[in-house]
C-alpha cells in the first residue's frame, strides 16, 4: 500500500497505509484539506469518507496508529492520553478503524492546535 503525508503548519508526518477497506477509501478521497481539532493528546479532523465500522475496530490504539472514526467521518491520530484514557492508554472516543501507521514520532503532534490547517496527500 502507498504512503500518505499529513502536513500541518510546522509539522509533516508520513504514514504507511494498511491493507484495509478504510485505507482504500481514504486513499481514493485524497488529497484532502481540513482544520485540525484536538482532544487531549489526539489530533483529529473531518474527511469526506464515511466508512463502516470494521470487525477489528477498536477504541484503544497504539500512539502513531492512524484511525478513521466512523461515527464522525474523521481521521484521528492519538499520540498519548485523551480525556477518557485509563492509565497510560491512548483511548479514542469510540471504536475506530485503524488504517495506517505513522512512520515518525507522533509526540510532535503536541504542537498542533485547534484550527491548524492540515493537508493529507499521497507520497510519491
Amino acid at each position: 500500500m502507498p504512503r500518505i503525508r499529513f502536513e500541518f503548519a510546522a509539522l509533516t508526518l508520513d504514514a504507511e497505509l494498511l491493507d484495509t477497506p478504510t485505507a482504500k477509501a481514504i486513499l481514493a478521497a485524497l488529497p484532502v484539506a481540513a482544520s485540525a481539532l484536538t482532544w487531549g493528546e489526539e489530533v483529529y479532523f473531518e474527511v469526506p469518507v464515511q466508512a463502516a465500522r470494521e470487525k477489528q475496530a477498536r477504541a484503544i490504539v497504539t500512539p502513531g496508529e492512524n484511525a478513521n472514526w466512523p461515527d464522525g467521518a474523521a481521521i484521528a491520530i492519538g499520540f498519548g492520553r485523551t480525556p477518557i484514557s485509563q492509565g497510560d492508554e491512548t483511548r479514542l472516543a469510540s471504536p475506530c478503524n485503524v488504517f495506517a501507521r505513522a512512520l515518525g514520532d507522533v509526540k510532535g503532534l503536541a504542537v498542533v492546535k485547534a484550527g491548524t490547517k492540515v493537508k493529507v496527500s499521497v507520497v510519491g
